[in-house]
C-alpha cells in the first residue's frame, strides 16, 4: 500500500502530537522506512550562524541515546539540518555512498562526528522534508530507513514527494496546537520590561521618551536597555535591536 492512499485516514485534523506521529511512523513504514524523526524551531540559527536547538525534538524508532545526543550539540553538527536550511523540496542523503546534490553541497569536516553516529546506527538512507514558514520558522519531517537494501536510495527518491506531502500533512495538523512558548525562540531570554523597552527603542525612541511613555525614570530605562544589550552580546543600542529582532523578541513581551 503506498504512502498516500492511507494519508487522509491516518492523519487527521486536530490529532494530538504523539497520535500524529505514530500514524506518520505506521504510513512510512508501509513504504520501507524504519524511523521518523520531526523537529520545529521558531528562530533556525543564532545571530551569529549557529543552528539553534529546536524547541520540539521528536522520534519514533530510533537508538535511545539519539535525541539526548542531539540536544547536547550533535544538532549543531548535523549535515541534514543544514541542508534543511538550503532547500525547499525534499531530499535524499545516506550514511554511507553517494549523496543528493544538496548534501554534498553542505557536507564538511565539522559533520564528522554525526556522520560517524550515523554510520555506526547503520542509518542507510532518509528522506528530509524542510518545512519553511514565511515568518522564518523551520520544521523538518524525515523517514529514516536502517539497514537499507543496496537500491533502496533510489526507491527513496521515488517516494520523496510522497514523504513530501506526508511531512507538511503532519507538519498542518501539528501546529495548530503549538503553544505560544513553542513559537518563540528559547535561545535568548529577555524580561517582559527589556522587551518593551528595545521594542520602543525599535520605533526610534530615546531613552527619555521611553521613560515617559512607560512612565519611569530614565536610569531604570537604560538599565533595562543595557541589560537586554549584555544578554544579546550587543555593542550597542543599535546592534541590540538588530538581534532582538532576528530572535523575533520585539513585541514579544506580554
Amino acid at each position: 500500500m503506498s504512502i498516500l492512499s492511507d494519508l487522509s485516514d491516518r492523519l487527521l485534523p486536530g490529532m494530538g502530537f504523539d497520535p500524529a506521529l505514530d500514524a506518520a511512523l505506521d504510513l512510512v513504514e508501509r513504504a520501507g522506512f524504519t524511523s521518523v524523526i520531526y523537529d520545529y524551531t521558531p528562530v533556525p540559527r543564532s545571530h551569529d550562524g549557529v543552528l539553534i536547538t529546536p524547541n520540539i525534538l521528536e522520534a519514533r524508532r530510533v537508538p535511545d541515546d539519539m535525541m539526548r545526543l542531539w540536544r547536547d550539540g550533535f544538532y549543531q553538527l548535523d549535515p541534514v539540518q543544514d541542508a534543511a536550511l538550503s532547500s525547499a523540496a525534499p531530499f535524499v542523503w545516506s550514511a554511507f555512498g553517494p549523496q543528493s546534490r544538496i548534501m554534498e553541497t553542505v557536507l564538511c569536516e565539522r559533520h564528522g562526528p554525526v556522520l560517524g553516529y550515523m554510520r555506526d546506527m547503520r542509518f542507510s538512507c532518509g528522506v528530509t522534508v524542510p518545512i519553511h514558514h514565511p515568518g522564518g520558522d523551520l520544521a523538518t519531517f524525515t523517514a529514516i530507513c536502517v539497514d537499507a537494501e543496496r537500491d533502496f536510495g533510489e526507491a527513496a527518491a521515488r517516494l520523496a514527494p510522497a514523504i513530501g506531502l506526508l511531512g507538511q500533512t503532519f507538519h498542518d495538523i501539528v501546529q495548530t496546537g503549538f503553544s505560544p512558548d513553542t513559537r518563540r525562540s528559547r535561545a535568548m531570554r529577555l524580561s517582559p520590561r527589556e522587551i518593551q523597552c528595545l521594542s520602543l527603542c525599535a520605533e526610534g525612541l530615546t531613552a527619555k521618551e521611553i521613560a515617559r511613555r512607560l512612565d519611569r525614570s530614565v536610569p531604570t530605562v537604560t538599565l533595562h536597555l543595557n541589560s537586554a544589550g549584555r544578554k544579546l552580546g550587543a555593542r550597542n543600542r543599535f546592534q541590540a535591536v538588530a538581534r532582538a529582532a532576528h530572535y523575533r523578541l520585539l513585541g514579544a513581551a506580554s
